[in-house]
């Protein structure tokens, strides 16, 4: 490397033994995941009943009341530029499309179409895209759903969801990650709608920000690995992916987060069912985090018998579905240090809603490194596509990740867990990208929700299919739950 790229380095926070492994991660890949099936009702995956729905909603009420800090957690700094492809191809060709006739047909139902007003076809189109700068703006945004008293965007949707769910004490704290352009068009725009919320929820609100970190982006190689540079032979970096984010969440001092992504918002008349159900998985977290803080506790005693670690063993494997084949070979002492260590790490409860073909990732019962079979949301990159009995528990796995967790991140003792000690690094992905027309191999590191939080405890739990209902086009707010 020349003195130049180190200086760059130093700029960043990266050092060179970090560019140095992502290039042997060029080099070698990342393995598959070895699978043992894909997490079903029974399986992996809790379906609470009537009577299990209330007492978990109860447990969230109790916790809430307790002063315990409440943090949700917001991705929100992609650019809204794939929401509209299809304006963008139509401005460029004119050619009206099904997908732009339904733009046009159900123009006056959108939550902007004020401002479009008396304009139609291309004057509309460049107009939303250009004058109202849509086509650049972050999703978290963009005007979404209508209401009496003025439109609401997701940044604002996310507001109110706080205030039903995840309030402590009349506090609602809440996190966006944006991106560094974004942020004070981000500031503003809560500033200018903060008292207006409090007021309707008599709630306070603390809401922060924070950008992905410089030392978090990955350098670029050509197709031979080398290192690739930009034309004034700088490296090229790329930002790493959501994963990025394990090191934004690290710095979060909170008891219990929620995080959801910032475009899956529904109008309030939608609102009681995500409510009831973001109240219920966070009911299980702490439902699961005391018994575990319970038995670490009696195990740090070393007051226990065989029949209290059969219990435990049973906690672990039953309740946290975390599994080891040769855990009868185990002597009681190396049992112990076993239960401790899965006991003691960050845990999570995912909400999983029945699979209706949507992309994106899916729970599965997957091998770690140390032997054991625990859950994990997977991606389809992280699976091994030639392998056809992996492929057919992918394909027909009945539940898929809405991104919808909520992460217990504190030990017994109160004390943060350091979060990027639980990532797997072999769970990175490699995709092939162009820069200036020359081809280039990029890095994402793992996901936030799958490799980075690879060695946390995870439960599903099945949450209605309403509870999601994600924006990647402009003519999803078409649909009937945006309107």
């Amino acid at each position: 490397m020349e003195q130049k790229d180190l200086q760059q380095l130093q700029s960043k926070g990266i050092s060179e033994q970090q560019i140095e492994t992502q290039i042997k991660q060029f080099e070698t890949g990342f393995p598959f995941l070895k699978l043992e099936a894909a997490a079903s009702i029974g399986k992996g995956i809790m379906a609470p009943s009537e009577d299990e729905i209330k007492a978990y909603e109860k447990a969230w009420e109790d916790y809430k009341a307790s002063g315990k800090k409440i943090v949700k957690f917001v991705p929100a700094s992609g650019a809204a530029s794939r929401m509209f492809k299809n304006l963008f191809e139509y401005l460029d060709n004119g050619e009206e499309t099904d997908f732009m006739k339904k733009f046009f047909a159900g123009k006056d139902k959108f939550a902007f179409a004020p401002q479009l007003a008396g304009k139609e076809g291309k004057d509309a189109v460049s107009y939303l895209l250009n004058d109202m700068n849509y086509g650049n703006l972050p999703k978290g945004l963009l005007l979404f759903h209508k209401y009496e008293d003025g439109p609401r965007t997701p940044a604002l949707e996310h507001l109110v969801e706080g205030a039903l769910y995840a309030s402590s004490n009349g506090m609602v704290n809440i996190h966006f990650t944006v991106s560094h352009d974004h942020l004070p068009l981000f500031k503003k725009h809560i500033a200018e709608n903060l008292p207006k919320y409090e007021a309707k929820f008599g709630v306070k609100f603390d809401v922060s920000f924070s950008e992905q970190k410089p030392s978090t982006d990955t350098v670029a190689v050509n197709p031979d690995n080398t290192l690739f540079r930009n034309s004034d032979g700088s490296l090229l970096f790329r930002p790493g992916g959501h994963g990025a984010l394990i090191e934004n969440l690290n710095e979060i001092d909170a008891d219990v987060i929620f995080i959801k992504n910032i475009d899956n918002v529904v109008p309030d008349r939608l609102k009681p069912e995500t409510v009831q159900w973001k109240q219920v998985i966070a009911g299980v977290l702490v439902t699961l985090q005391k018994k575990a803080f319970d038995y670490l506790k009696v195990l740090e005693s070393g007051k226990y018998d065989h029949a209290k670690l059969e219990e435990i063993i049973r906690f672990v494997q039953q309740d946290l579905c975390c599994r080891k084949s040769d855990i009868k070979e185990l002597e009681d002492a190396e049992l112990v240090i076993y239960l401790k260590k899965k006991l003691h790490r960050p845990m999570r409860v995912c909400g999983v809603v029945k699979n209706v073909g949507e992309p994106g990732g899916g729970p599965f019962l997957t091998y770690n490194q140390d032997g054991t079979v625990s859950l994990q949301i997977l991606e389809s990159s992280q699976i091994d596509k030639s392998n056809e009995e992996y492929m057919k528990m992918f394909t027909e796995g009945t539940h898929f990740n809405p991104v919808d967790l909520v992460c217990a991140v504190k030990d017994y003792n109160g004390k943060p867990f350091n979060l990027p000690d639980y990532v797997d690094p072999t769970t990175g992905f490699i995709s092939s990208k162009s820069k200036n027309g020359k081809e280039l191999r990029a890095l994402e590191l793992p996901g936030l929700w799958n490799g980075a939080m690879s060695d946390w405890s995870t439960v599903f739990v099945e949450v209605p299919l309403g509870t999601f209902n994600p924006v990647k086009t402009v003519n999803d707010l078409l649909r009937e739950q945006h309107q």
